[in-house]
C-alpha cells in the first residue's frame, strides 16, 4: 500500500503538467482576443495593444506558456482579466461552495443509491426490482439541465417550497467564514437561520447533480449484490442457518461493496464536472460557474486554475478509492507486492 501511494504522489506533478498542456493548447486553438473582450467594444486599437502587452498575449504561445509554467513553480496561478484578482484567491473564494455541493450530491448518491442496488438485488425479477432499474433508467435518460429546470419550476414557481437559485436568501448575511461552507460555519456559529436558508438553497442543486451518479452507483450495487449472492460462503451460510439479516450485512453487502468503492471514487470527477451545468442553472456561485465565465471571457489564467484544480482533486479522489479498496480486500495488496 505504501508503494502505492508514494506512486501516485509522483505522479501527480506528471499528470497535472500533462494537463497544462493540454488545456492550454485548447484554449489558444480557440479564435479570440481575450484584449479585446477586455477592452470593449469601443476601446482604441493602442488601448488594446496596452491590454495585450500587459499580459502577455502579444507573445508567442510557446513563450506564453512557458512563462506560465515558471510562474505555476512559484504558486503563481496568474491574474484572472474578468475579476482582475488573482486566480488562486477566486479559486479559494469559489471552490468551498462546489465541494459542499459536490459533498452534498455524494451523500445523498451514497445513501440513497446503495439501499437502492441492494433492494433490486435482493428481490431480482420482482416489483422493487422492476421499479428501481426504471427509476435508475429515468434517471440516466435525462439530462441535467433538463431535470433542474423541471425541479425549479415544481419546487419554487408550482409550490414555493424551495428556492430556485442561489446559496443564501438576498437580505441575509454570510455566516462567518471559518471554512467557506455555508451549512458547517452557520452551525459553528450558531446561526440557525443562516444554516436553515443555505440547506434550502442546497437542496435541489444537489439532488439535480446527484441523480445521474445515484442511478449509477444504484445499478452496480444491484449487479453486485446479485453476483454475490450466488457465491458458495452465501449458500454456506444460508445452509449453516444465520439469520437473513446477519447473512446480507456480512456476506453480501460487505462483498458487493467492494467494485462499488472503486465506483464511488470514479463519480466524485464526475460530479465535479457536472456541477459546472447544475451551477449555472441554480446560480450558484462555485467554480463551474466560475469556470464558465471565464471560458466566455477566454480568460486563460482562470481556465487553467480551474483545469488544475479539478485535476488534482480526481487524482487525489482515485488515490483515496485504491486505498479504502485495499483495505477492504487485502488480497489486491498482496496481487499487487506479487507482481512486482
Amino acid at each position: 500500500m505504501r508503494t502505492l501511494i508514494v506512486r501516485r504522489i509522483v505522479a501527480l506533478p506528471f499528470v497535472l503538467f500533462g494537463m497544462t498542456l493540454i488545456t492550454f493548447a485548447l484554449t489558444h486553438i480557440v479564435p479570440g482576443d481575450p484584449a479585446r473582450l477586455l477592452a470593449g467594444p469601443r476601446a482604441s486599437a493602442s488601448q488594446v495593444a496596452v491590454l495585450r502587452h500587459q499580459y502577455g498575449f502579444d507573445q508567442s504561445i510557446p513563450q506564453q506558456y512557458l512563462r506560465y509554467v515558471i510562474d505555476l513553480a512559484h504558486g503563481n496561478l496568474g491574474q484572472s482579466i474578468t475579476t482582475r484578482r488573482p486566480v488562486l484567491d477566486d479559486l479559494l473564494q469559489f471552490f468551498p461552495a462546489t465541494i459542499e455541493l459536490t459533498v452534498a450530491a455524494m451523500v445523498i448518491v451514497v445513501l440513497v443509491g446503495i439501499p437502492m442496488g441492494v433492494i433490486g438485488g435482493l428481490t431480482r425479477g420482482r416489483f422493487p426490482d422492476h421499479a428501481t432499474r426504471i427509476v435508475t433508467i429515468a434517471a440516466v435518460s435525462m439530462p441535467v439541465f433538463w431535470l433542474a429546470i423541471v425541479l425549479q419550476i415544481f419546487f419554487f414557481q408550482k409550490t414555493n417550497l424551495l428556492p430556485a437559485g442561489g446559496r443564501l436568501d438576498p437580505l441575509l448575511l454570510p455566516p462567518t467564514n471559518i471554512t467557506g461552507f455555508y451549512l458547517f460555519d452557520a452551525l459553528w456559529t450558531g446561526d440557525t437561520q443562516a444554516f436553515s436558508s443555505a440547506l434550502s438553497h442546497l437542496i435541489l442543486p444537489a439532488v439535480t447533480l446527484a441523480a445521474v451518479s445515484l442511478a449509477v452507483v444504484a445499478q452496480m450495487m444491484r449487479m453486485s449484490v446479485v453476483d454475490v449472492s450466488g457465491l458458495d460462503h452465501v449458500r454456506a451460510a444460508e445452509a449453516k442457518g444465520l439469520r437473513r439479516r446477519l447473512i446480507i450485512r456480512r456476506h453480501i453487502v460487505a462483498n458487493a461493496l467492494m467494485p462499488v468503492t472503486t465506483v464511488l471514487g470514479l463519480q466524485v470527477g464526475t460530479l465535479l464536472a457536472g456541477s459546472i451545468l447544475v451551477e449555472v442553472v441554480f446560480s450558484w456561485p462555485g467554480i463551474g460557474r466560475y469556470g464558465v465565465n471565464a471560458i466566455s471571457n477566454l480568460d486563460f489564467a482562470a481556465i487553467m486554475g480551474v483545469t488544475l484544480l479539478v485535476s488534482a482533486v480526481y487524482v487525489i479522489v482515485n488515490l483515496v478509492v485504491d486505498v479504502a479498496y485495499i483495505l477492504l480486500d487485502p488480497r489486491v495488496a498482496d496481487a499487487q507486492e506479487a507482481g512486482r
